[in-house]
């Protein structure tokens, strides 16, 4: 295997990584009063915020603002839940986690099963080079980009643009893409995209009959384009950030990709709620079966685990540079990187 990090390089010792799993192993176990409560604490203000909105909707900005982001937040955590219960770690029953899963699916505009087997691709193939494509954000090597035609540069330079990325992309993900099946979606899926569907079409009829189309229609758009924008910055800055890990499919190690490839996003404690503690996730890609109510213990009382290099909220600002996988100095870097490499070369 080959090594492949600053951050963290003793946790990529071949003797130790093994065991980094076993560490994590007896936090596994769910627990229904935490995943009770944390559904009560999540939903509820969710939709109480919902009917303040409403009640508020002739009020100025200001005041419909923060209403709309903390809905969003809060649906960020929804999908936190949704995405524990696609792990079958939230609740101890598998049919709790679907029940629960398919409804939080539905708050979040995404289905349940169709999600939950492209996540475990996702899972499975993190940070490998050979890999790519399935539920993770287009990544290109530098010698890739710079093999591409200019149209083709161009459109990756468009989709991991900023404003594209977590403005327009989120909402075309979660409001369109998540409306229709690949032709190689299994049958079962096909139809839970289809019920997916039927339920939100009937959510809008009713939420237009309650709340008049139009306030319907721009209360979900400002909590989803609030939650969408949140939630995929997360999972961006959880893999796209300057040491991380990549490796061609005959050096591609499962534990090394999750302790290097996958950050520890360190959020003041109020963040950290209302994101579900995913910024713990080098132990969740090291371990899903964890719930997320266990993942900051696990930290907590495991040295090894602290070991991984955090990304602050500050530094987290800085991967908003990084495009590229630069297989010859093995980081992210940005455009500039390449310019300076042609004024060497030149």
């Amino acid at each position: 295997m080959t090594q492949n990090t600053a951050s963290s390089p003793d946790l990529l010792d071949e003797e130790q990584l093994p065991s980094l799993r076993d560490l994590s192993r007896k936090f596994e176990t769910p627990s229904v009063p935490r995943a009770t409560w944390q559904l009560l604490n999540t939903l509820v203000p969710y939709f109480g915020l919902w009917v303040a909105m409403y009640f508020a909707r002739s009020a100025a900005w200001w005041v419909m603002a923060p209403m709309a982001l903390l809905a969003g937040m809060l649906l960020v955590r929804a999908f936190i839940i949704f995405h524990d219960c696609g792990h079958g770690s939230f609740f101890p029953s598998k049919t709790a986690n679907t029940i629960v899963g398919w409804v939080t699916g539905i708050l979040t505009f995404t289905p349940y099963h169709h999600w939950r087997r492209e996540h475990s691709i996702h899972h499975a193939t993190s940070g490998n080079l050979d890999e790519r494509g399935a539920g993770d954000i287009w990544t290109l090597t530098v010698r890739e980009y710079l093999a591409l035609s200019g149209w083709k540069k161009l459109a990756y330079r468009l989709v991991r643009n900023p404003l594209v990325l977590f403005g327009l992309g989120p909402l075309f993900i979660f409001i369109v893409w998540q409306r229709f099946a690949p032709a190689n979606t299994r049958p079962r899926e096909r139809r839970e995209v289809h019920l997916t569907n039927l339920a939100l079409l009937l959510i809008a009829i009713g939420g237009s009959w309650l709340f008049g189309w139009k306030t319907y229609l721009v209360l979900q758009l400002s909590v989803m384009m609030v939650a969408g924008g949140l939630g995929l910055w997360m999972f961006y800055v959880q893999h796209q950030f300057e040491d991380g890990y990549w490796e061609g499919d005959s050096a591609w190690d499962y534990t090394a990709a999750a302790m290097a490839g996958s950050s520890y996003y360190k959020l003041p404690r109020i963040l950290q709620w209302f994101s579900g503690n995913i910024g713990f996730h080098h132990i969740h890609h090291l371990n899903s079966r964890i719930p997320n109510y266990n993942l900051a213990h696990c930290h907590a009382v495991n040295p090894e685990f602290q070991k991984v290099k955090p990304v602050t909220l500050v530094s987290s600002l800085r991967t908003l540079r990084l495009r590229l996988w630069d297989e010859e100095r093995r980081t992210m870097v940005g455009y500039s990187a390449l310019r300076r490499r042609h004024a060497r070369k030149a």
